[in-house]
Order: structure tokens, then sequence, then C-alpha cells
């Protein structure tokens, strides 16, 4: 799996989703039927295909300023122009400025990547690999069911802490957090709490559910 890097400021189409936060790697479907975002897709397909999702902030009701380009892979047009939309994440950016409000939003944005290191991250990589599959194995025991991880989880340190953090659910404030940071080490430091917190309360209930068994 690859990202762009291209380094820069460019103008680009955006597109506020509430709760929904995407990550480089990660596939976003889309149902387009409202009018003006009607417009964008029939505007951006006919030139890079790429454009700005930012979740909306639930305080000010506003796009948050960080958030992650996506560029459609393909579309299939329904009844009355509506079009359904596969898309896929790739590299996050800082809106700077709104430049229009319509036909649809567009900001000048910049291109924003994680700091270099000399740092090894594969230590950490590793204890977020092993915590992730105490929590799916601990999920399966709990619930009875049968819970596999993806053969294609990411190997990399970077593109692993994008998988995980494009995997939780339920914490889009936390999701927003994690896009904004610009260092991997502090992303998978997170994120090891994060899996840890669960892990834990996962094994508790599946102790209590043992004793009552």
């Amino acid at each position: 799996m690859t990202f762009s890097s291209s380094i820069g400021v460019r103008e680009l189409p955006l597109f506020p989703l509430p709760e929904l936060v995407l990550f480089p790697g990660r596939h976003l479907p889309l149902h387009i039927f409202e009018f003006r975002y009607r417009i964008m897709m029939n505007t951006l397909l006919q030139s890079d295909k790429r454009f700005g999702v930012l979740m909306l902030d639930p305080e000010t009701g506003g796009p948050v300023s960080v958030g992650c380009c996506a560029e459609v892979l393909n579309y299939q047009r329904l009844a009355d122009d509506r079009m359904k939309v596969l898309t896929i994440g790739q590299q996050r950016f800082r809106l700077l400025e709104l430049i229009r409000e319509k036909p649809f939003r567009i900001g000048l944005v910049e291109w924003i990547e994680d700091k270099a290191t000399e740092q090894d991250l594969r230590p950490l990589a590793n204890n977020v690999d092993r915590l992730l599959r105490d929590v799916v194995r601990l999920s399966a025991k709990l619930t009875g069911q049968e819970v596999e991880l993806p053969d294609n989880i990411p190997d990399l340190p970077l593109e692993l802490s994008y998988w995980v953090a494009g995997n939780l659910y339920g914490v889009a404030e936390e999701q927003q957090s994690l896009l904004e940071m610009q260092d991997t080490a502090q992303r998978l430091d997170r994120e090891i709490e994060i899996l840890t917190s669960t892990r834990n309360h996962l094994a508790a209930r599946t102790a209590l559910k043992d004793i009552l068994e």
C-alpha cells in the first residue's frame, strides 16, 4: 500500500461529514444525493477525482481543520443523477482557508505528513499487533462467535497506525485526534493505551462469564 507524498498547497473540493473520520488507505463508500454534492462529483470526475473529507465539529457545526483527501475509485450513476461512489483515503491535509461555499465548498489546503524519525518503531507496532489480536480473541470468546482479523493488516508502523485508527468505532473525536497527530510513535502509543484498556475490559467480562457459567 502506498500513499501520495505530494507537498504543497492546492485548492480542494470539500465534503464535510458528521461523525466520520477518513484515514489514508481506508475505503469510503458514499451515496451522493444532495444537489451541491452531485455538482461537486460531476465536476471532480472531469479532473483528478480527488476531494477532501472533513469531520463536522459537533460543537461548532463547522468542518474541522484537518482531514483526509479521498480519490474516487469507481462510481455508478443512479436515477435522478444520484450516484454510488467508492473512494479511498490518500494523504492528510490541513484546511488553511475556505475559498468559497457555493455551489460547493472549496478550500485552500496544505498536505501534512508525520515527522521523520530515527526511532525504531517496530517494537511499538508489534505491541499494537499483539494487543489487537488479544482483543479479537477475547471478543470471540465473549460473544461465542468467530471473529478474525483480515489477512491484509499493514506491517509498516505508519500504515498500521492508520489502519488501527480507521477501525475504531463510535469514537470519532478520538479518531480525529489520531488523524491530527504528526508523530507515528505518538499515534501508536495512544493506540496501545486504547487497545490495552479494551483488552482489560474484555478480559474482566470474560472472566466473569466463566465464573457464572
